[in-house]
């Protein structure tokens, strides 16, 4: 009997994915979700189904989102401004407020869209379990309001929910020593907590397909990225699209025990599948010299 094409392809996508399954399961994965794909409502889903999957098939998933551009809704809606200074949202005591309502809002809907999948989750921020600790951030020497950096990360609730079999959702707001509330730039809280909990991959879902040697020229897309080679990039500084900071935070978590990162282009469905379990990959991926970035188990490879 001979069969159709298609279910023989399928068969070679679920055998070319076997030996990432084996080589990250029970490995903790990291998720920063943010971009175009938290607006998008079937992107959203195509994120939450991959999480939900990579969950399933024996992985740590843990979410870490933002929610920027609600937020700006929400602060315009409120009769303020959103005010920006070099990239960071000014936040203001009202400012705050909105956040942190608009964040746990966000929470919950990821929450409600990982259990129609039939996973159990938990929502929760960084002032839970004292999970994020902050301190004031100042933007070029100026005070920016209740904007904070991460100065300490306490991961004991994260173990707790792995070790009961739920999928954390955690929006970035953190406590200062007078446990007042602090908005957290989204890409260093997942940086923060992966190098606390030693991940094994952080993911970065953005609106750029991946870190470019010349961000005006759309051919100079960089698949593989060695950690030499990214010191070199952010040292020539000619990246654009918000990548340098990134970047910079992507070297920091590999010097600090994350195995590895990749920023891929959100936009795309399902692009973590196709980051984590093909041999193609896709966006960038940024590891150790002397690593690969695929793993193989035939032909001696």
């Amino acid at each position: 009997m001979e069969l159709d094409a298609s279910i023989m392809q399928k068969a070679e996508v679920l055998i070319e994915a076997l030996p990432y399954i084996q080589r990250f399961n029970r490995k903790i994965i990291v998720v920063k979700y943010g971009g175009s794909a938290m607006v998008d409502e079937e992107l959203k889903r195509h994120v939450i189904q991959d999480v939900v999957l990579l969950k399933l098939v024996g992985f740590k998933p843990i979410i870490v989102h933002g929610g920027g551009k609600e937020i700006s809704r929400w602060v315009e809606k409120s009769g303020m401004e959103p005010h920006f200074v070099n990239g960071l949202r000014v936040t203001d005591a009202a400012t705050m407020e909105i956040v942190e309502m608009v964040l746990n809002k966000v929470n919950k809907s990821l929450v409600q869209l990982v259990h129609e999948l039939g996973v159990r989750a938990v929502g929760i921020s960084g002032k839970d379990g004292r999970l994020l600790k902050c301190e004031r951030r100042l933007s070029g020497g100026e005070d920016i309001g209740f904007v904070g950096n991460v100065t300490q990360v306490d991961p004991k609730i994260i173990y707790d929910l792995l070790e009961k079999d739920f999928l954390p959702i955690i929006c970035p707001v953190g406590f200062d020593d007078h446990f007042e509330s602090y908005n957290v730039n989204a890409d260093d809280a997942a940086c923060a907590l992966a190098k606390a909990l030693k991940a094994e991959k952080l993911a970065f879902l953005t609106d750029v397909e991946g870190v470019y040697r010349d961000f005006a020229d759309k051919d100079s897309l960089v698949s593989e990225l060695p950690l030499s080679d990214a010191r070199a990039l952010v040292a020539q500084g000619n990246l654009g699209g918000g990548m340098l900071p990134k970047l910079q935070s992507c070297i920091d978590a590999i010097e600090e025990g994350v195995s590895r990162v990749h920023i891929m282009d959100g936009r795309i469905a399902h692009c973590l599948l196709l980051e984590i379990f093909t041999n193609k990959g896709i966006g960038t991926a940024i590891f150790r010299d002397g690593e690969a970035r695929y793993y193989w188990v035939h032909e001696g490879k």
